[in-house]
């Protein structure tokens, strides 16, 4: 039987982002940056980067150093760069948030703060890039999978790069390249490619391989799906156009952001229909905490992501239009990753500690793991407090923003105990649990020891869930 072998690092990178999930949480009820602070303040950009870098990024890398080699039945290149790479991110945002807190005037430290965060970034995600490129070239043909996500590390090398420049710019050491990438407009652009590209693109094609995979539904046709893809890949194209424009000498106008915009909502609009279909013809009818928690996800993708481009058509809504971001980042995205990172981590749990046992004896169902419905208790914290955000964003209310942030931060908190409580096995009975030197350990994966089954082989496994 075809094997592969489980990610070592991959909860290290969940434990870092959760943590910078907090950390963000932390700062908003503290009443750091928006709507405290102007967007582009560098309270706000500390807040924006430590949830787009720290949390998102981090948790999406993690799952795609675990699914994306047994998804094209091939072993991750170069695993020993996994560690590297979450170093050098880690450190990449501490120092860039130390080099906003300088911007600020909070601390007297140097400023070339901001080009040394761009460099420890950029090799962290080159990094994690060469390891998920090369796995994927890998494999031939190319799936469709696969092209999701070289879509997203194409944005993300753009978003990465874009970023480095307006690093280097604020800290005065490279003026001439604000005629190359301008501020603040290309801030857009940057931000779009990120949020849209890199972690939106890749949350469409990793949700169609683990819902199927989680709820026992057949394939959808690659044409069907294909759609998403191109449009929202034209849409990160018109992008990076946008992003380039000022570089080139043409002008564009100050709605151009519409369009990439709509493109991606008409991605989104294929993607919902395509979840729908798989809902409807999974063969796991009682759905499981992960798919429970993805249903506002699926809500604030859904209602987010068709009015951004209206209301940034409009124009001088910028309460809206910070709601409506706010929602898809942690409606959608955030809401999604929580959901899904609470079935990884039981499913990777379980494979590392029972898979071995089949046929052997008798073993738990990876559900045993999980200890509903207190779970879903922190779940609906969690979403309360985002929905009440969105709402004091609209009316323009910060007290009642900073407010919300309570109810997702304690549910946030939940989630995280556990996570914990399922590396632990906390949920199974003794009896059933391993002895103490065979149990996962919190942090890092005895991927040399245990093995998990090829994806091809992945129905049998996921039966037993």
């Amino acid at each position: 039987m075809p094997m592969a072998s489980l990610s070592r690092w991959t909860m290290s990178y969940f434990a870092a982002a959760l943590a910078s999930l907090l950390a963000a949480e932390l700062l908003m009820l503290a009443g750091f940056g928006y709507p405290a602070a102007d967007l582009t303040e560098p309270a706000t950009l500390i807040v924006v980067h430590v949830t787009a870098i720290g949390w998102l990024s981090l948790a999406v890398a993690g799952a795609l150093l675990q699914f994306v080699p047994v998804l094209v039945a091939r072993p991750l290149a170069m695993p020993w760069l996994a560690l590297p790479a979450l170093l050098a991110i880690v450190a990449g945002l501490v120092l860039l948030c130390a080099g906003f807190a300088a911007l600020a005037g909070w601390a007297d430290w140097p400023f070339e703060l901001m080009p040394l965060a761009a460099l420890g970034l950029f090799c962290g995600f080159l990094l994690l890039g060469v390891m998920l490129v090369a796995t994927l070239l890998s494999a031939r043909p190319v799936t469709l999978f696969a092209g999701f996500v070289l879509v997203g590390l194409a944005c993300l090398a753009v978003t990465v790069l874009s970023g480095a420049a307006f690093a280097t710019i604020l800290s005065g050491r490279s003026a001439w390249l604000a005629s190359v990438a301008p501020l603040p407009d290309g801030l857009r652009f940057h931000a779009l490619l990120g949020f849209g590209g890199w972690l939106g693109l890749i949350a469409f094609g990793v949700s169609y391989r683990l819902l199927v995979m989680f709820m026992m539904a057949p394939e959808l046709p690659a044409r069907q799906v294909r759609l998403v893809l191109v449009f929202g890949g034209f849409g990160m194209g018109l992008a990076v156009a946008g992003l380039l424009a000022p570089a080139t000498g043409i002008e564009i106008g100050a709605g151009f952001i519409t369009m990439p915009l709509g493109a991606l909502a008409v991605a989104s609009a294929f993607y919902g229909r395509d979840i729908l279909t798989l809902y409807r013809s999974r063969r796991r009818k009682a759905l499981e905490i992960n798919m429970l928690a993805s249903i506002p996800a699926f809500a604030a993708l859904g209602l987010g992501l068709p009015l951004l481009p209206i209301a940034t058509a409009i124009g001088g809504w910028e309460p809206g239009i910070a709601a409506l971001t706010f929602l898809l980042a942690f409606g959608w995205l955030g809401g999604l990753t929580l959901a899904q990172l609470v079935k990884i981590v039981s499913f990777m749990t379980w494979l590392e500690t029972y898979a071995s046992r089949l046929g052997r004896g008798p073993a738990p169902r990876v559900g045993d793991l999980v200890a509903m419905p207190r779970t879903g208790w922190w779940f609906a914290l969690y979403y309360a407090g985002v929905a009440i955000a969105v709402a004091a964003l609209a009316g323009g209310l910060a007290s009642g923003f900073r407010l919300a942030m309570l109810p997702c931060l304690i549910g946030t908190a939940g989630i995280a105990c556990e996570l914990v409580r399922i590396r632990h096995l906390s949920e199974i009975k003794a009896e059933q649990r391993p002895s103490l030197h065979e149990r996962p350990r919190l942090l890092l994966a005895r991927a040399d020891e245990r093995r998990m089954p090829h994806a091809d082989n992945r129905t049998a496994e996921t039966s037993r869930a």
